[in-house]
């Protein structure tokens, strides 16, 4: 089927994005390919019309569960067949959809990548029917990266499984020159194969502002800026604190961050994208996968970081092309906090040792065992009951996860689940004997389709309306079916995941890479770096110092950020251009005034008077009379 015919009939539109048709035609013809697109650039469509168009399925590899089952829904709702395997599903459900992949009946099995290893997944792999191995956030199989995962590195291996000739195509909106080529060896690509689309955003407009009183510069930013937008912050309590700020000044606000429940964070997300709020204050677990065009401004109260997660959470406004502003916000303290997360980020070996030693002793993982193993995991309820500084729990965690010890999810949030697990005459069969059941069973199955084949989502809460029966009498109709093996029923959860990706070490303690945890450091060190460059540099454009960290060397002046704006020669302060406006909108209060009349009102120099008046008509926010005199509009 013709490329341009899928995207039009699956995803309703006439024409490509730019480099989206080469990317594509490269996969077509059997290339290894990496593909370098900035965030909102499309990037699900190079793998998913390609794979459309090709025989067979495509496994997607996908460190984010949250993105998959966006991208898994969205595939659905067009009808495409499509599934994902992560961290949190029972073996029976990872059963149920290898064995539909085995059947071909589905087009795209998205994994996480810690499921690449494991006996299950390779055994049947060599019995499906694959066409594309697609690897997005391809940046995370770098060490070099900001976002290392190990288990990124048994791609290489697992791709050995599929047919010869099936091609790779990693997908990435941030890497380094370094990245870039670290990505296609350890792919193991046949031929170096990039497709890299410029970083530059002209649309988006990038401020820095040292500024001792965020609140009141905050609110100023959003005040002058419609439409919606993003704050981010660093810290759950900050979202709820900010958000309550935001609404006492009269701004349309809420929050959001890893800790909320599935329903909340659907409940926020579609609110927001809907423009029933207007700004969303959040962690940086807010923005992957939510695909909202016209967001004017994204502002950072706390400095990230790294640059890679400036650029791709910065990188939120404007995707519709429009004009759009990143405002950064900072001052010292903010720079001391960051170099103390740099030295906390890398706590002492025999620290993470430690740690390692007390999630053993707390989970009753003996030595030689544990690989595999799943737990519900409360990362302070454990920091409290080892008796160790929650910080620097989760900094050794991060470590432990970094060197493909353990994963961590922490979006493992997940609708209750329902598979029957009789066939149509075996159910009938029971509910003769078991007619209590007939009811709810029938509601059951008007209200969810598919659950003879697969698990399917349900919501507790739907059926109790439906059937005018209390929640808890629900679930307890669920667990009874499930005792009596008619269905397989997972009740919702929110608590995050842990997995030990490895055995226990026989030795007495965890054998640690010093080479490794130097290197990380000196990695981190390297990144830190740019953020504290590219936060106090006052005399280069924000943009090309962004462009030229991630290797775009030849690039111009923007124009319009803070750093351009002041080397202009008609530069004129904020604080001054502020007066002079505000001088100017009194005025115009009381009537139309001539520029004579102005010169003499407002105590500023006669040129900078006239300067801001040049600008506020070109803004078309004041005008000029056929008398020659200026009036608000």
């Amino acid at each position: 089927m013709d490329i341009h015919k899928i995207l039009k009939h699956y995803w309703g539109y006439d024409a490509f994005r730019s480099m989206q048709e080469e990317i594509i035609r490269s996969v077509l013809e059997g290339k290894d390919t990496l593909a370098l697109l900035p965030t909102g650039g499309g990037k699900s469509i190079c793998f998913q019309v390609p794979a459309m168009a090709m025989e067979g399925m495509c496994i997607v590899v996908s460190p984010l569960i949250a993105l998959m089952k966006d991208q898994v829904e969205n595939l659905k709702q067009k009808n495409i067949p499509a599934e994902a395997i992560y961290t949190g599903l029972s073996f029976k459900e990872i059963e149920s959809i290898l064995r539909r992949c085995e059947q071909g009946e589905l087009k795209f099995l998205y994994l996480s990548p810690e499921r690449l290893k494991t006996e299950l997944l390779q055994n049947i792999v060599q019995k499906m029917n694959v066409s594309l191995l697609a690897i997005d956030e391809s940046h995370c199989i770098s060490q070099w990266g900001y976002d290392f995962r190990p288990p990124y590195l048994e791609i290489a291996d697992f791709r050995q499984l599929l047919p010869p000739q099936t091609p790779v195509l990693a997908l990435t909106a941030t890497a380094t020159p370094e990245v870039v080529l670290d990505i296609q060896q350890k792919l193991k690509f046949r031929k170096n194969n990039v497709f890299q689309k410029s970083f530059a955003r002209p649309n988006l407009t990038y401020f820095v502002f040292k500024e001792e009183n965020k609140i009141k510069r905050l609110l100023q930013i959003i005040n002058k800026i419609e439409g919606t937008g993003i704050v981010y912050v660093r810290s759950r309590k900050k979202t709820v604190e900010m958000a309550k700020l935001l609404n006492q000044h009269g701004i349309s606000a809420d929050f959001y961050h890893a800790g909320l429940d599935m329903a909340s964070r659907e409940y926020k997300q579609e609110a927001w994208k809907n423009n029933k709020t207007r700004i969303i204050v959040a962690t940086n677990a807010f923005g992957m996968g939510i695909d909202k065009p016209d967001v004017r401004v994204v502002i950072h109260i706390d400095i990230p970081d790294n640059l890679e997660a400036y650029f791709q959470e910065a990188g939120r406004a404007g995707r519709d092309e429009k004009p759009a502003y990143a405002v950064l916000l900072y001052e010292n303290a903010d720079l001391v906090d960051l170099e103390k997360n740099y030295q906390n980020s890398f706590p002492p070996i025999p620290t993470i040792v430690q740690v390692y030693d007390n999630l053993c002793s707390y989970f009753q993982i003996p030595a030689g065992e544990g690989e595999g193993k799943i737990f519900d995991f409360d990362m302070l309820q454990f920091a409290q009951n080892v008796q160790m500084s929650p910080l620097l729990v989760h900094y050794a965690l991060v470590f432990l996860q970094q060197s493909g010890l353990l994963a961590i999810e922490d979006n493992a949030a997940e609708s209750s689940k329902v598979n029957i697990l009789l066939n149509n005459k075996e159910l009938d069969s029971f509910l003769e004997k078991h007619q209590q059941y007939e009811d709810f069973v029938k509601l059951l199955l008007r209200s969810y389709s598919g659950l003879f084949s697969s698990y399917v989502a349900i919501n507790e809460e739907v059926l109790s309306q439906r059937s005018e029966q209390p929640i808890e009498k629900i679930k307890q109709i669920l667990h009874k079916l499930a005792v009596f093996k008619v269905i397989a029923y997972y009740p919702q959860t929110n608590m995050p995941k842990l997995v030990f990706l490895s055995a226990r070490p026989s030795s007495n303690h965890l054998p640690v890479n010093q080479e490794y945890y130097k290197t990380r450091k000196k990695v981190a060190q390297k990144r830190l770096a740019a953020v504290f460059n590219y936060v106090q540099s006052t005399n280069k454009c924000r943009s090309r110092l962004l462009l030229e960290y991630f290797g775009e060397k030849n690039s111009n002046n923007c124009e319009h950020c803070d750093a351009c704006l002041q080397m202009r020669a008609d530069y004129i302060p904020e604080n001054i251009y502020e007066n002079i406006e505000n001088h100017i909108f009194k005025c115009l209060q009381d009537g139309d005034w001539s520029l004579e009349e102005l010169l003499k009102k407002i105590p500023q120099k006669s040129d900078l008077i006239i300067s801001v008046l040049r600008d506020l008509l070109s803004k078309e926010t004041i005008s000029l009379t056929k008398e020659k005199k200026y009036q608000k509009k």
